[in-house]
């Protein structure tokens, strides 16, 4: 998947379940994060740093695991 910053995505739950991301979390990640629509604002290696439209910090997520919408 080619991303780049400004580009909306969502976070695909069967991706992130049981990954090294997941396990290092609260496991009770709220709804918006999988329903919702999150921008990414920076790209490093295999990571991406995501802002969703709430008052939340930003959070780094694998590429692997965004869909964009």
């Amino acid at each position: 998947m080619a991303v780049k910053k400004g580009d909306f995505v969502r976070l695909v739950q069967e991706s992130f379940t049981d990954s090294v991301e997941a396990l290092a979390s609260d496991p009770r990640l709220p709804p918006y994060v999988f329903e919702g629509k999150g921008v990414i604002v920076d790209l490093r290696g295999d990571y991406a740093q995501v802002k969703f439209p709430v008052p939340t910090p930003n959070i780094w997520l694998r590429l692997d695991q965004l869909a964009v919408v």
